[in-house]
């Protein structure tokens, strides 16, 4: 059919798909984050869910960082269980397990906020959700910073801090996707 009509001089322009439009909106929301590019590759997977809601685009970046913070959690749980660690080594990277815990908890009552964020006390809730997840952002930067000095293991604290940084930069993306959305309902 399509050769038939530009054999007559019609052509057809190809509409996008939803799949195309779910994708271009996350590009361009992503865009408003500081790391517009881990944005995007993090969230695209999940297009079909997101649609075109700001809403629904926050949520899920919410459950990004909180998998990507469990996962660095439970590697960092069994390094610290290796052999070869100075003491020192092993409270640091037992305290940033804690730390990673409280951001995992504070993304999660974010997450659980963010599935009523609707009504009356939509600014309550938001101001809510954008305090948990900066207090997340915080724990994240505590953790890095009990590897910082001379003493720490090099390799060690290479491969702890760059976690560390990801789990950072998932949630830091969250939190502008949380403030374009707050922005979009004042």
């Amino acid at each position: 059919m399509t050769v038939f009509l530009i054999l007559l001089g019609f052509t057809t322009a190809a509409r996008p798909d939803s799949g195309e439009t779910n994708t271009e909106f996350i590009r361009t929301s992503c865009k408003s984050t500081t790391y517009p590019n881990l944005c995007f590759s993090s969230l695209t997977s999940r297009s079909s869910v997101i649609g075109v809601s700001p809403q629904l685009l926050a949520h899920e970046s919410l459950s990004v960082s909180i998998e990507t913070a469990q996962s660095t959690s439970a590697m960092m749980i069994k390094v610290a269980h290796s052999r070869g660690m100075t003491p020192r080594e092993v409270g640091a990277m037992q305290d940033c397990v804690e730390e990673l815990s409280d951001t995992v908890s504070e993304l999660r009552k974010s997450l659980g906020e963010m599935k009523q964020l609707r009504g009356r006390d939509f600014d309550m809730k938001m101001s809510d959700i954008q305090t948990w997840v900066s207090a997340a952002l915080t724990n994240e930067d505590t953790c890095t910073e009990g590897f910082a000095g001379k003493s720490m293991n090099g390799k060690l604290k290479t491969v702890v801090r760059g976690k560390i940084v990801e789990v950072a930069h998932m949630t830091s993306n969250a939190l502008a996707l949380i403030n374009t959305l707050d922005a979009l309902h004042g």
